[in-house]
Parts: structure tokens; C-alpha cells; sequence
């Protein structure tokens, strides 16, 4: 029988299904919402309700929005023949805080993962096909983790893009095999966009 009321469990059970978090940590969040103002926690649920509703996906490249399209794609500057491909909105982000890249992205939403069930049909490799050829695309960089999941995604998304005959680089490999974009610090990411190299016919 747990020691909590019903509606702190329930709080604790929401938390603890957020990803990173554990039963300690869940209990902590929950007891600093007990403990918190209630301006700040109404503020706060109103953030989250906001977010839900208004926040939405990119048509065209898959980044977060507020709009039909975002602003790095609505952006008259970012050189939209260099398309970047990751496999979530954060990695996005996180390319974006380095400040050096000006081309536009296509996010994939995951990776082919046959042991998850994920196919290519899964992720937005068709509207990617069809961005190359609209927007006379001239250079794709694969920016996918380099771990099993991230490489058999690359080398799926050359074997596919060779044929439309354009440069397809691959995000250099200042990043350590088997790392995800999240650990990443900035200083490496940017050795790791500059020295992006082609990847072999």
C-alpha cells in the first residue's frame, strides 16, 4: 500500500514516464509541485497546455513550430540546396546552437530499427526524395548517430539519393562511434559538420 496520497501517486506515475526519469527523481518533481506557489504551477500547466496546442511539426522539413512552417524554413538567407538530415527535432536544435551551419534540415522522425519494427516506410524518406528534386537540391549531409541503427539508416538514405546524382557527405566522425547528438559538446559538433566528408559510391 503506498504511503502517498492517490493524486501524488498519480503525479509521481505521470513523471516517471518521462524519459530519464526514475522513481526518486519522479517523488522529488512531485513534491516540488506540492511545494510551489500556485501562480507558478498554474503558470506552468498553462505552458504545458499551450505547447500542446499550438506547438506542431514543420510541413516541409519536420522542426518544431508554431506555424505551418518554421522560421529556419521560411528564412530568405539559409541556403536551401544544402539539406541536413537528422533523425529528431533536438539534433536539429543542437546543430542550430553551433551557429555555423546556413542550409535548411529534414528531420526522419527515427531509424530504420528492424527489431523495433521501423522500416523505411516509417520515416519521411519519401518527402525527402521529393524535397531533393523540388528544391534542386545540390548536397545532403547525413547527420545520424553513429551507432548500428544511424549507419544503416545513412547508407539506405546514399544508396537512394546516389541515383538523383548530387554530393551526399556524412557528418564527420568527431563524434564517438556508438554517441548520440545529445552528449555532444558544441566545439565537437562543429569539427564534426566542417569536416563532413563524401560518402563512397
Amino acid at each position: 500500500m503506498s504511503a502517498y496520497t492517490k493524486s501524488m501517486q498519480e503525479l509521481i506515475e505521470c513523471f516517471k514516464k518521462m524519459p530519464g526519469i526514475g522513481a526518486k527523481t519522479a517523488e522529488r518533481m512531485a513534491f516540488h509541485v506540492l511545494k510551489a506557489s500556485s501562480e507558478d504551477m498554474i503558470k506552468f500547466s498553462s505552458v504545458i497546455r499551450k505547447v500542446k496546442e499550438e506547438v506542431r511539426f514543420c510541413k516541409i522539413c519536420g522542426n518544431l513550430s508554431e506555424a505551418e512552417t518554421c522560421s529556419i524554413c521560411n528564412d530568405q538567407r539559409r541556403d536551401k540546396t544544402i539539406v541536413c538530415v537528422v533523425e529528431e527535432p533536438t539534433d536539429l536544435i543542437l546543430i542550430e546552437k553551433s551557429g555555423r551551419y546556413k542550409g535548411v534540415y529534414h528531420v526522419l522522425f527515427g531509424v530504420i530499427s528492424p527489431l523495433d519494427g521501423i522500416g523505411p516506410e516509417e520515416l519521411r524518406i519519401k518527402e525527402l526524395l521529393a524535397r531533393i528534386k523540388q528544391d534542386k537540391v545540390k548536397e545532403i549531409i547525413l547527420a545520424m548517430d553513429s551507432n548500428a541503427e544511424g549507419e544503416t539508416t545513412a547508407l539506405y538514405l546514399s544508396e537512394n539519393i546516389q541515383p538523383l546524382k548530387i554530393k551526399i557527405s556524412r557528418i564527420a566522425y568527431g563524434i564517438p562511434v556508438g554517441g548520440n547528438l545529445d552528449y555532444i559538446d558544441q566545439a565537437t559538433l562543429i569539427r564534426a559538420l566542417e569536416g563532413r566528408l563524401p560518402v563512397a559510391k
